[in-house]
């Protein structure tokens, strides 16, 4: 079963393992969204849309249905 960056927890850290680079923008890719790269949920916005992350030192708002096409790693820590 594939765990995508829409299910990761408040505080949870995970690492990329894939990205559907024809479902998410350039820019992202451009900013670390990159498979072998940390990503930790620092906030989720009311609604639960969009999300803020840390990717590799990096702070990025995404929305849900962009996060749902990048498959990732959950890590403990």
């Amino acid at each position: 079963m594939k765990v995508t960056l829409a299910e990761l927890k408040k505080g949870e850290k995970a690492i990329i393992i894939d990205v559907s680079s024809n479902d998410i923008p350039l820019k992202l890719l451009e900013m670390g969204c990159l498979p072998g790269n940390f990503v930790e949920l620092l906030q989720v916005a009311p609604f639960s849309d969009p999300m803020y992350l840390n990717i590799n030192d990096s702070h990025v708002a995404i929305r849900k249905e962009t996060a749902e096409h990048i498959i990732i790693k959950i890590t403990n820590g």
